[in-house]
């Protein structure tokens, strides 16, 4: 049987991304480094150049509303969406605000939140955009949000948005992504720790002021880099919980898309996904697996959970993996049938007009940072470490986890994904590794493959890339739900 499986929104992995953590957060080609200049190259796969690295802002009362000192600052979200929205409700509650982070120097936290076009009591779903660094309005607005936007800067409500079996919420996160921003560049994480810490902070804040969503049951999805994130948050809430620190958290499940978990695993995959799919011949993939996979992977054992030095050692062995394919084969990363990725310019052109950021209540000094360079570079040592040894745990208290990946993803392909669960050591395992193949279908036709048992599923999406919910929309929408209800196997 062919498995199944994730990925992750990986927008560094085709190279460095070695940005220099600098108090200069302005993009200039003519003047930034030669590192800075091959990061400022490598995002063009999805047509994106953000004018800054990062946020760092001092703000002045002044200037907005949303720099006042209040511990969270959101506004009544009204923007022109064309077309019907379908809700059952007449007033949708769309909000847009900052949260102020407890244990920084001065954070503030930008989110989304969409009421669900079903009901209130609709499960709450996070969702995190990967990078390490890229905002969550990329998903929200060319994705799963409840609208998309055109190329003409419109918006027209989305028939799968995930808004419409959830009550969701997109983060700008970690601190110094999207309009998220501080006044210290030492609030700039550097690991999981950091940012889950954050995360955590801002939903105990969040859940403070919108009570009535508490008592929900709740889901935290994400993609790409979101398989570092997700494991870690989902953690965090679990501990949280257990030591009663502040608002109980109704963690029900968590869900990665195209994911990066274990790299140690999903580098070794890469040779035989690219083979398999007649990007290398034979020659080429024997040559790879013996010079330069087995460095990958001793390296990835010396970086384990808590490496440093040792973990960027094995970034750069492990990437060499990724160079070898790509100097053979002209593809699109993210999707292997495209030789053009993907175009996101819209949604910065979009984020950076006056009108929309006041809308937002976003302070107008504040630029949108699609995906933040300095975040990227912060986060270099956290690349390669294994996040998947946690997870054993979530699945033992009986905490839903859905895997799943579109099956022409290369960077963070189903194979890597597959792979990593199957060898996931936990007290299903055997269960999981016997469990059969199933289809997974949409309106009676087959839409991907599935795999589960108890609270593990895998799923590979068909006639999809990285961004499973770009390319196939209602069959993302209707794994939420049933995932979410129970039903998925």
């Amino acid at each position: 049987m062919a498995p199944v499986v994730s990925c992750l929104f990986l927008l560094a992995l085709i190279g460095h991304w070695p940005f220099s953590y600098a108090k200069s957060q302005m993009h200039d080609p003519a003047s930034t480094s030669q590192h800075t200049t091959t990061a400022f190259e490598l995002i063009k796969a999805l047509n994106l150049h953000p004018k800054l690295d990062v946020n760092i802002f001092n703000p002045n009362t002044s200037v907005s509303v949303s720099t006042t000192d209040s511990k969270i600052v959101e506004k009544q979200l009204r923007l022109l969406v064309l077309g019907e929205s379908g809700a059952s409700i007449h007033d949708l509650v769309h909000l847009a605000g900052y949260v102020r982070i407890n244990h920084t120097i001065g954070s503030r936290m930008f989110y989304y939140f969409f009421q669900s076009r079903n009901r209130k009591d609709d499960p709450v779903v996070i969702w995190l955009t990967g990078g390490p660094g890229c905002s969550s309005a990329i998903a929200l607005f060319k994705e799963n949000g409840p609208f998309h936007l055109t190329n003409n800067l419109s918006l027209v409500w989305n028939d799968y948005g995930w808004d419409k079996v959830s009550n969701i919420i997109y983060i700008d996160q970690p601190i110094g992504t999207g309009f998220s921003y501080t006044s210290n560049e030492k609030d700039i994480r550097h690991d999981e720790k950091g940012v889950s810490d954050d995360l955590y902070d801002f939903l105990q804040e969040f859940f403070k002021l919108h009570p009535d969503y508490a008592k929900n049951d709740l889901y935290i999805t994400g993609e790409s880099y979101g398989g570092h994130y997700i494991p870690a948050f989902a953690a965090r809430i679990y501990q949280g919980n257990k030591n009663k620190d502040g608002i109980h958290i109704n963690l029900k499940g968590f869900a990665i898309g195209n994911g990066l978990t274990e790299p140690g695993i999903q580098f070794k995959a890469y040779p035989d996904f690219a083979l398999r799919n007649n990007l290398i011949n034979e020659k080429d993939y024997n040559r790879i697996m013996n010079q330069f996979v087995p460095k990958c992977e001793q390296a990835a054992k010396k970086c384990g959970t808590h490496g440093q030095k040792t973990c960027l050692d094995a970034r750069d062995k492990c990437l060499q993996v990724h160079r070898e394919i790509a100097s053979i084969s002209d593809f699109c990363v993210y999707d292997i049938r495209r030789k053009e990725c993907y175009d996101m310019s819209a949604i910065e052109e979009f984020l950076n007009k006056a009108s929309v950021k006041k809308a937002l209540g976003v302070p107008r000094d504040i630029n949108f940072v699609s995906c933040s360079g300095v975040v990227y570079g912060a986060m270099l040592e956290d690349f390669m470490r294994n996040l998947e040894v946690g997870l054993p745990q979530l699945l033992d208290a009986d905490i839903k986890m859905l895997i799943y990946a579109g099956e022409y993803d290369f960077i963070c392909n189903w194979l890597g994904n597959y792979r990593w669960v199957d060898a996931m050591k936990w007290s299903g395992q055997p269960e999981f590794k016997a469990a059969r193949v199933i289809k997974f279908k949409v309106d009676g036709k087959e839409a991907g493959l599935l795999k589960n048992y108890g609270p593990l599923t895998f799923l590979k999406v068909h006639d999809a890339g990285h961004m499973v919910s770009l390319d196939q929309p209602k069959a993302s929408l209707q794994m939420l739900k049933k995932w979410m209800d129970g039903k998925i196997n």
